[in-house]
């Protein structure tokens, strides 16, 4: 077999910049596809669609990771919006969501990352905790903490040690949504990774593995979805 196609969910942005250009663009940070790449997957862009189509989008990949990016809209979870909520992405929201959904349904490996990771708890009826301190070393700073890996959990087989990961996140998990297992914590005990047991491999994590060198996480996914 050839490698699994992974398909990674991208940002809208309406004014990027590139050479002689400021255009509305689909984005994504290089360090996704890149993870996708050294952990021996074909990476392709989803920028956001109808979500209609999210279920013959997922039928054609191997996998779907949804990635980090902006706040998700706490209209979505049943909150009023916070003062220190960012504004909304909401044909982002509506598209990723889809792809959770369709992911789920068939049993396509998912991973999310860090805003990925809080739209699989909200897919599932959970809410967010809508600012957190201390889980941003500075303003576009990447920083790192420790997270704990729950034993016997999926993410504990592929990382069984407490290690530090990169982290750049201002909000996280509060109610787990349907099904959900906790996984990874923080040590000051904020929920850092969680899992749906089951059949299907969907795994989320709240920091950003395409930030550093670890692949044990991008490499579970490639083999669940081989």
């Amino acid at each position: 077999m050839g490698r699994p196609l992974i398909g990674v969910s991208t940002y809208l942005e309406t004014g990027a910049r590139w050479g002689v250009w400021e255009l509305e663009a689909a984005l994504l940070p290089a360090g996704y596809p890149r993870l996708v790449q050294r952990a021996g997957g074909l990476a392709v862009m989803l920028p956001p669609d109808d979500p209609a189509l999210a279920r013959e989008t997922v039928a054609r990949l191997d996998a779907v990771v949804v990635a980090g990016g902006p706040d998700v809209d706490p209209g979505r979870y049943g909150a009023e919006r916070s003062p220190r909520t960012g504004p909304p992405a909401h044909e982002r929201d509506a598209w990723e969501l889809a792809l959770i959904r369709a992911a789920l349904d068939s049993g396509t490996p998912l991973l999310g990352i860090c805003r990925g990771h809080q739209l699989l708890n909200v897919a599932l009826g959970g809410t967010l905790v809508q600012h957190l301190d201390g889980h941003v070393k500075d303003i576009g700073v990447v920083g790192h903490h420790e997270v704990i890996p729950v034993p016997g959990t999926l993410y504990a087989g592929l990382v069984p040690e407490r290690c530090a990961v990169p982290t750049y996140h201002h909000q996280a998990v509060d109610r787990l949504g349907e099904g959900l297992t906790v996984c990874a914590h923080a040590v000051d005990g904020t929920v850092e990774a969680v899992e749906l047991p089951g059949p299907g491999w969907a795994l989320g994590v709240q920091w950003h593995p395409e930030m550093g060198d670890d692949l044990r996480v991008m490499r579970g996914l490639i083999t669940a979805a081989t």
